[in-house]
């Protein structure tokens, strides 16, 4: 793959020195997906530590119990918790309904939730796993929600991605792998692809609003991302996390300084490795890919785009 001078920008600056905020988030409510292992229950806990009232969306109900039960007796958190399969865009469009009627101003939205699998396989939906998972289920909750997040002073929505975005793999006229023989790296690559993509639009319709959304890098951590993979994989992974990455506690700082600084309270629309605003893959800012995956993201979701 050809890399370009934006890649070896984000190449450089991995290793620059990570911001950190003291800023409180008392009584304001976070929505959070994902939140029952890795990177989203570092973060989760990391808000609740904040003073941030809690909302998790979770596909396990007893995980997810398990994880409320935590954040009440650790940090006194109020925690709410709504069930959603995202394999399953009905209920992804029936827990975002719920969340809007239930919680007419949100201040922040964390979409954590994701997977990396090493084999096609497609949704009751009839979309690829990992794309539907990673972004399609992503995007159509934070178009459900939008709304009430422009309502918030200072609303933010965070999209955790992944520099897997540079393995590229996003195709229009192929988003099912139908056509072309699939690879997990690959695929994994347009989820998160389609993720920074739609990320700008969104950006354009907040504008004016107060709120904003961008996307970031959670690091090389070990979270359980790849666990629905076979034994081989996951002993491999297992044998990487205790050699080569870090725990997801620097993630669930880095989500934290991305949700609460007063100095972001304007910046939108970037790309964040951790805490430091790095430039993403030169397809990423493509507008006419952009125009078409955005049409295809409100087609395959049954959304129509209105803020």
């Amino acid at each position: 793959m050809k890399y370009t001078k934006n890649d070896l920008v984000s190449l450089r600056q991995r290793g620059a020195k990570q911001h950190t905020t003291d800023a409180r988030l008392h009584g304001k409510l976070c929505v959070i997906t994902g939140a029952t292992s890795g990177v989203g229950l570092a973060a989760a806990r990391r808000l609740a530590q904040g003073g941030a009232k809690l909302v998790l969306v979770a596909r396990n109900r007893d995980k997810a119990e398990t994880v409320q039960q935590e954040l009440v007796s650790a940090y006194g958190a109020e925690v709410h918790i709504v069930i959603a399969d995202f394999m399953r865009l009905d209920e992804v469009r029936r827990a975002g309904e719920e969340i809007r009627a239930a919680y007419p101003v949100i201040d922040i939205l964390i979409n954590s939730a994701g997977l990396y699998s090493m084999r096609r396989k497609m949704t009751p939906d009839g979309n690829e796993m990992t794309f539907q998972v990673n972004h399609l289920a992503s995007f159509m909750l934070t178009m459900l929600l939008i709304n009430n997040i422009s309502k918030s002073p200072q609303g933010r929505i965070i999209q955790v991605n992944s520099e897997g975005h540079r393995f590229g793999g996003l195709h229009v006229r192929d988003l099912d792998w139908s056509i072309r023989f699939y690879i997990g790296l690959r695929a994994y690559g347009a989820s998160k692809l389609a993720q920074l993509l739609t990320m700008r639009t969104i950006a354009e319709l907040l504008e004016g609003t107060g709120a904003t959304i961008n996307c970031m890098h959670p690091g090389t951590v070990g979270s359980n991302i790849g666990n629905n993979n076979g034994p081989i994989y996951r002993g491999m992974m297992a044998i990487a996390k205790r050699l080569f990455m870090k725990s997801p506690v620097i993630s669930g700082d880095a989500l934290y300084y991305l949700a609460a600084a007063p100095e972001l309270s304007k910046t939108t629309g970037r790309y964040f490795f951790l805490t430091v605003d790095v430039p993403p893959m030169a397809t990423a800012l493509d507008d006419a890919l952009r125009g078409e995956i955005w049409q295809k993201s409100l087609e395959l979701t049954g959304l129509t785009q209105a803020l």
